[in-house]
């Protein structure tokens, strides 16, 4: 079943155009990559799909509705409840510590403080950092934020999960690592995924990958110019 639809998607910085008329669909518990080369708008795209961008034109649909309509309130409520972001340096607070940046967006849709953290701690320790709940993103390794990150983008369960370039300042194999316990997350709770990369082993991972070429869809499929 279709949960998220974006159709004839066009977004522009003043006179450069960033998205094309881009149109693309993402099943329930579907994993779907983005893919091409840098300044091929991908991220453009996830922010529009995610509703941190107004699109210029076109239309983006979650569960029928059309969320490019709301205002940015309720497109804010949604990235706390129903969407999960996740960015390629995480983003952590760098005040708190792990469990509270785990527990940030339950705290922020209404969850009482020991609830959260209760809940906080559970995905620390799903993504292998349950030991470091009390320390600071600058005590950490980047693979360690990373993982903390993915926690917070999961801890509320939400439906779909935007992550762009989530691996994309670790090497290989933190990468591969941080991704696989991702995957293997949000196939568990049905999770679906908008996955922007440009690194081929990562977009693997993915059910199904779109490929943009000067912000539209590369119907080659290549990313270049044939």
């Amino acid at each position: 079943m279709t949960l998220l639809t974006g159709t004839a998607i066009t977004k522009s910085y003043g006179t450069t155009p960033a998205l094309r008329g881009i149109d693309l669909t993402v099943g329930e518990g579907e994993i779907v990559a983005v893919t091409g080369p840098s300044g091929c708008g991908k991220s453009t795209l996830l922010h529009c799909l995610a509703g941190i961008l107004r699109a210029d034109a076109g239309e983006i649909r979650y569960r029928d509705q059309d969320i490019g309509l709301w205002s940015e309130a309720a497109r804010s409520r949604l990235r706390r409840t129903e969407f999960g972001v996740l960015f390629q340096f995480g983003q952590l607070v760098p005040e708190l510590t792990a469990a509270e940046n785990v527990a940030l967006p339950l705290l922020l849709a209404g969850s009482g403080r020991r609830e959260a953290r209760a809940a906080a701690l559970v995905w620390l320790d799903r993504f292998g950092v349950a030991d470091l709940a009390d320390k600071r993103p600058g005590a950490m390794s980047g693979g360690e934020q990373q993982r903390c990150a993915v926690a917070r983008a999961l801890v509320t369960e939400p439906r779909v999960v935007f992550a762009d370039e989530p691996t994309g300042a670790l090497d290989q194999l933190n990468g591969e690592q941080v991704l696989g316990a991702m995957v293997q997350a949000v196939r568990e709770q049905g999770t679906s995924v908008v996955l922007v990369t440009h690194e081929a082993p990562i977009a693997a991972y993915a059910d199904r990958e779109i490929v943009l070429r000067d912000g539209a869809v590369d119907p080659t499929g290549l990313g270049v110019a044939p």
